[in-house]
């Protein structure tokens, strides 16, 4: 078996597996989710993905994250689908049950139908926590979750999925 690092040129960059990618974002607390979609596209823009093989979809919340990506993963046509929210403990009373069952969720998308699915929801403590993960540059984790998008969907290419 090869080694993920493999797939990367000695630039850094990935290979472009082709095809179409899917982000589902959660509106509640969009400040951020917005700022984790321009992570993702920069991850994407510097992989050589461009933004018009990048498909956006909203849901109210994470905890529907999952009814969503399961019907794009079930329907084809994406490589890979991205799962993008924000669940702050200070701002709901129900954080574990929300992240927990959105975590859960998106596993079983993934499992069930084979097309890899990227659990990009924060879960901190505090609102300014999860801005300091949707920071500008690669270290935003949104850039980061594109970059894991690319390397799963050429694994499973590899693989025969």
């Amino acid at each position: 078996m090869r080694d993920g690092a493999s797939h990367l040129s000695l630039d850094g960059v990935r290979p472009d597996p082709g095809g179409r990618f899917a982000l589902v974002a959660a509106r509640f607390n969009q400040d951020i989710v917005d700022r984790l979609i321009q992570g993702c596209m920069e991850g994407f823009s510097a992989n050589g993905v461009a933004a018009d093989r990048v498909d956006v979809y909203w849901t109210p919340g994470a905890f529907e994250l999952p009814t969503v990506c399961g019907r794009i993963a079930r329907a084809g046509g994406h490589q890979a689908v991205i799962a993008l929210g924000a669940v702050i403990r200070g701002e709901t009373a129900h954080f574990e049950f929300v992240a927990g069952s959105a975590a859960r969720g998106l596993v079983d998308v993934g499992t069930q139908t084979g097309v890899p699915t990227i659990f990009g929801v924060l879960t901190t403590e505090t609102h300014a926590q999860a801005l300091d993960r949707a920071c500008e540059g690669e270290s935003n984790h949104g850039y980061q979750w594109a970059c894991s998008a690319l390397d799963m969907a050429l694994l499973v290419r590899e693989l025969g999925g």
